[in-house]
Parts: C-alpha cells; sequence; structure tokens
C-alpha cells in the first residue's frame, strides 16, 4: 500500500490533475509502476498532449489502499467482462493503443473469444463512448480517438478470425450512402469470416452502384448487406436496394445497424431480410450460406 499522506505533495492543474511523474512520486513508485497502472486501467488517466494526466480524487483513492479494479466492476455491473470492458472504454477514450490491446489481450488469455472480444467488449465500449459523447460527457475529438484506436484493434484481430478452406460463399457489406461509420462492418466482416464466408467490405458511405458492382464481381454470391447506423438515411437503403434488384442480382439484400431497428420498416425500405443485432446476424449469414431464402420473421 502507499502512504496516502504522501499525496498531499503533488500540486494539482486547476482541473484538479497531476502529471503522471508527480503522481507517481507522490505515491512513492517509480514512474514506470505508475506507467503500468495507467496502462493495466488500474488508475485512470487521460492523455493530454504527449503527457499523461491523473486526477487527483483517483491518486487519492489509490494512495488509501481501494481496489480501482473492484469500483469498476461494481459501477460496471459485477463481473470480470465489466471490468475489462471498463478498463477498454477508458485507454480508447484515452487513445492509448497498446493499453487496449493490453486489454483484449487478457481477456483472450483469460479465454475470450475473438468473437467475444467484439461483441462483449469492443462493441459496446464504442456503443458507451458514442453515447458519453451525444450526452456531452466527452468531447467529439476524444470520440474519433477512440474510434481510430479501435480500427486499429480490429485490424490486429482480424487474422484470429481467418479459416482455411473452402469459403462458403461471399457476403457484400457496407455503410450506405450518407453513413460515415466504418466500424460496424469491420467488426461485422471480422464475425462472418470466422464462419467461414468470403466478405468484401465496402467501408462506409457506399453508393448505391458499388454495392451493384462488388456483388456482379462476388463468386457465389451469399446476399447483400446494408448497414445503416445513422438516422435519416432512409432513401440511400431505398437506392441501394433498388440498384441491386434492378441489376437482376438473385443474392438477399439484408439490411441492419443500430438505426434499423424494426424489422418491417427493414423490408418497407426493399430490404428481404433484417439482422436485429450481430450475433442474429451471424446466425442469418449463416442460414443463407446453405442456400436457404430468409424467412418472413428474418
Amino acid at each position: 500500500m502507499v502512504p496516502a499522506e504522501a499525496v498531499a505533495g503533488a500540486e494539482p492543474a486547476d482541473d484538479g490533475t497531476v502529471s503522471l511523474r508527480d503522481a507517481a512520486e507522490s505515491i512513492g513508485v517509480h514512474y514506470m509502476t505508475a506507467y503500468r497502472y495507467v496502462r493495466s486501467g488500474r488508475l485512470p488517466a487521460k492523455k493530454v498532449g504527449s503527457t499523461w494526466r491523473v486526477n487527483v480524487d483517483d491518486l487519492e483513492r489509490l494512495a488509501a489502499g481501494e481496489d480501482l479494479e473492484t469500483q469498476i466492476v461494481q459501477k460496471s455491473g459485477g463481473g470480470t467482462r465489466a471490468a475489462h470492458r471498463a478498463r477498454l472504454e477508458s485507454r480508447l477514450i484515452a487513445g492509448d493503443e497498446g493499453g487496449a490491446w493490453g486489454v483484449l489481450d487478457s481477456a483472450m488469455a483469460a479465454g475470450a473469444d475473438p468473437d467475444e472480444v467484439l461483441l462483449e467488449l469492443l462493441s459496446p465500449s464504442m456503443v458507451s463512448i458514442g453515447a458519453r459523447w451525444a450526452d456531452g460527457e466527452i468531447s467529439i475529438a476524444e470520440e474519433h480517438r477512440a474510434s481510430a484506436v479501435a480500427q486499429r484493434l480490429i485490424a490486429r484481430l482480424g487474422p484470429r478470425f481467418s479459416r482455411p478452406g473452402r469459403k462458403r460463399g461471399t457476403v457484400v457489406i457496407g455503410s450506405v450512402a450518407g453513413d460515415r461509420h466504418s466500424l460496424p462492418t469491420a467488426m461485422m466482416s471480422d464475425l462472418l469470416r470466422g464462419i467461414g464466408l468470403e466478405v468484401v467490405d465496402l467501408g462506409a458511405d457506399t453508393p448505391a452502384d458499388s454495392f451493384v458492382m462488388a456483388a456482379e464481381d462476388a463468386d457465389r454470391l451469399v446476399a447483400v448487406a446494408l448497414c445503416v447506423t445513422s438516422s435519416g438515411l432512409e432513401d440511400s437503403v431505398v437506392e441501394a436496394a433498388s440498384a441491386v434488384k434492378a441489376a437482376g442480382i438473385s443474392a438477399p439484400v439484408v439490411v441492419g445497424g443500430g438505426a434499423m431497428s424494426d424489422g418491417d420498416a427493414a423490408r418497407a425500405l426493399g430490404a428481404d431480410a433484417w439482422a436485429g443485432d450481430s450475433r442474429g446476424a451471424v446466425e442469418l449469414f449463416t442460414e443463407l450460406s446453405t442456400g436457404r431464402r430468409p424467412s418472413a420473421s428474418a
């Protein structure tokens, strides 16, 4: 335990924070020890320029011997997975790619599969960060920084979803025109590769004719997936779905994403099927890869 009285020696800035070096000196540990506390999520910190800033309140709790990990677990709803998620969210907002990867690596070492890492850690962390930005709790710069780190984490996880052997078919996926979010399609692409599908990920803001061109070039096309995570893009969905069908492409058009939470609405826009969430989407595409057409409830 570090001596609580030592914290009093740190002179905080106007925002109530001290540098990581001052924090380390205040609690009587080496700078690299304090840095490991930050990278592991034990000590919350925010990167400002090239330096880490630590809130004095968090420093005092650490100095008093309080278990910050236990606090995170309790705040997040309990459980090791909740602690990993809270740590990951903190590292994403801080723009700390190495620390964020350390959280994911730790979760996988503890038995989490790559798909669980995406569905139960990275995805909910980004949803929470988006909500915190919408509520004004974090800045748009922090939200963008977190998204950039998340994109790189997905790239590092990608090879773990690769499966040898003949593919079950191809899915063309992209966010519709006007939707500038590429993370959802990147995560879904990895999940689909994990079940043996070839995936053509067109990324964000995909024009209708790009869906058509990719679908026409695809080997054993299973489906064309339209991702919608921003509201007010119904016309883009209609345009893309109509273009695919007008081109004579027989594979079903699947619509999903955070802004498309109703199957009837998706079908009214021209979709043949709707994916309500990531797990449901994996099940749907697994079924479609067998040659079955989507059911009325899909």
